[in-house]
């Protein structure tokens, strides 16, 4: 896999064949003004982890415009479907896992709220476990650490977690770091955080208590990528 980050929540992972873009908050994103454009991405699968401006983002245009395949929970496949007539669309639950041909995706607890711009229930937040090959990646939606959290640790050799480290709306540095001691990822990468003043933290300091619990971090910078 190679993992590109554009700040905020946003993510591309592309496999040998496939762009799979996560919570794709593009055009009103701040991290990526002057990196890239709504019209850059042509995503093969979009997954969403819950309804919230800023994880909803500029799915509608880059739907229509790709024909991606939307994943997402029941509510947001069924919003989505509703408002633009886009039909290429997986509806999930919590717990439940879709094989497609490049890999296998699972839709994991998130402890946060969902509803989109307008007000509309945005169902059941979640995060994902994607796995390609012998690959494994976590995002965890915006989150609150949970004890299901040592439930995936054990069961699943995560190669790279994404987790949120912004606090006020999710989890914070001291939150994100017992959640890797739970999950034992191979790496773990921060996410929602330094997009609104709200969520401005310290990225030395989250490193510092990473390195100190004895997990290896990496803050990547808005258009960086990875490759596992």
């Amino acid at each position: 896999m190679k993992l590109t980050y554009y700040g905020h929540s946003t993510i591309q992972i592309e496999t040998a064949d496939r762009q799979i873009l996560i919570d794709p908050f593009i055009s009103e994103n701040p991290h990526v003004r002057g990196i890239v454009t709504v019209g850059d991405f042509q995503p093969d699968v979009i997954l969403i982890t819950h309804a919230h401006g800023d994880h909803w983002g500029d799915t509608e245009e880059l739907a229509l415009g790709s024909n991606a395949l939307v994943v997402a929970n029941f509510e947001i496949v069924t919003y989505l479907a509703t408002k633009t007539g886009h039909q290429n669309v997986q509806g999930m639950n919590l717990g439940g896992s879709f094989q497609m041909d490049w890999g296998r995706v699972t839709q994991t607890l998130a402890r946060h709220s969902s509803s989109f711009p307008d007000g509309t229930y945005g169902g059941s937040p979640n995060g994902y476990l994607i796995e390609s090959g012998d690959d494994i990646v976590y995002v965890a939606g915006d989150t609150a650490p949970f004890v299901e959290m040592q439930w995936l640790g054990e069961r699943h050799d995560i190669d790279v977690a994404f987790l949120p480290i912004g606090d006020t709306y999710t989890m914070g540095i001291k939150g994100a770091v017992e959640s890797a001691r739970m999950l034992r990822p191979g790496i773990t990468i921060p996410v929602h955080y330094n997009t609104f003043p709200e969520i401005e933290v310290d990225v030395t300091a989250w490193e510092s208590h990473m390195l100190d619990a004895g997990f290896r971090t990496r803050a990547m910078r808005p258009g960086e990528t990875l490759s596992i």
